[in-house]
């Protein structure tokens, strides 16, 4: 287990820009809002994959886009509000909303021929193999 040092002025810092940008939401709306950005996970399976998950709920298949060019995946799209009816009284708004797009730079060994992706409860998981060529391979020593 690694030990973090708590450091009490960082933690002051981020709840101040957090107050603060909540004070500018709340006094303009969604002039300050630029998007949002959906939480990823990237990771190597032993299969010599990468695998990235995106969490997107409350967005349907065909809102989603995947792109990958010049080595760099681009997952892309945009989440509309469901609370647009001018006659909810809302108390609180602190989902996001808005388009988002995040970009992975990938290593030149991935192989773009066989990248796969599939969405199923609210999670996108792009997978991306690495080439065969790139792949370990095991050396035999003679005598």
């Amino acid at each position: 287990m690694t030990l973090v040092r708590f450091d009490p002025v960082r933690h002051l810092a981020s709840l101040e820009i957090e107050r603060l940008n909540r004070m500018f939401n709340d006094a303009y709306g969604q002039a300050f809002a630029h998007g949002w950005t959906p939480l990823v996970d990237v990771f190597e399976t032993d299969a010599h994959e990468f695998v990235v998950k995106a969490e997107l709920p409350e967005m349907k298949r065909e809102e989603i886009t995947v792109t990958f060019e010049n080595g760099v995946l681009t997952i892309s799209g945009e989440r509309k509000a469901s609370h647009e009816s001018t006659n909810d009284r809302l108390h609180r708004v602190e989902r996001q909303y808005g388009s988002f797009a995040r970009a992975f730079t990938l290593p030149a060994t991935a192989d773009a021929a066989r990248i796969s992706a599939a969405y199923k409860d609210g999670v996108l998981t792009v997978r991306v193999p690495q080439r065969e060529d790139a792949k370990p391979k095991q050396i035999d020593v003679q005598e």
